[in-house]
């Protein structure tokens, strides 16, 4: 039981952490523009690629199937990704953009075909 409240924790605080993120309205950094622009895609492939896991981690204390477990963390940090596009559409120098859920899809697909293939003892 330890175990399932703890995998669920850690989706919501990997949850916050995006949205924290999210809620900044300036992230970028003093490297040059194209360098700025590739580390930033990469944090949205990593901070989805680790929310997929989190929720493998938390649908495995579940009696259900893999091929379950794959879809169901797909949905919920696939919807996730668009819910925080559209949550920064409110934050002033911010904007949502459907390129950057495809960016963060990369990152759930990712994670999936590693634990497909390799993570499933992780």
């Amino acid at each position: 039981m330890k175990r399932k409240i703890l995998n669920w924790v850690l989706v919501v605080i990997w949850m916050l952490v995006i949205f924290y993120f999210s809620n900044q309205p300036n992230l970028r950094s003093s490297l040059p523009n194209l360098w700025d622009l590739i580390f930033r895609k990469i944090a949205h492939i990593l901070e989805f690629a680790v929310l997929t896991y989190f929720l493998i981690k938390a649908f495995r204390n579940y009696n259900i199937s893999a091929k379950n477990i794959l879809f169901f963390s797909f949905i919920v940090s696939f919807f996730y990704a668009m819910s925080d596009e559209f949550h920064q559409t409110f934050i002033q120098g911010r904007c949502g953009a459907i390129k950057d859920v495809l960016i963060d899809t990369i990152g759930i697909i990712l994670c999936l075909t590693f634990y497909k293939n390799k993570g499933k003892d992780n």
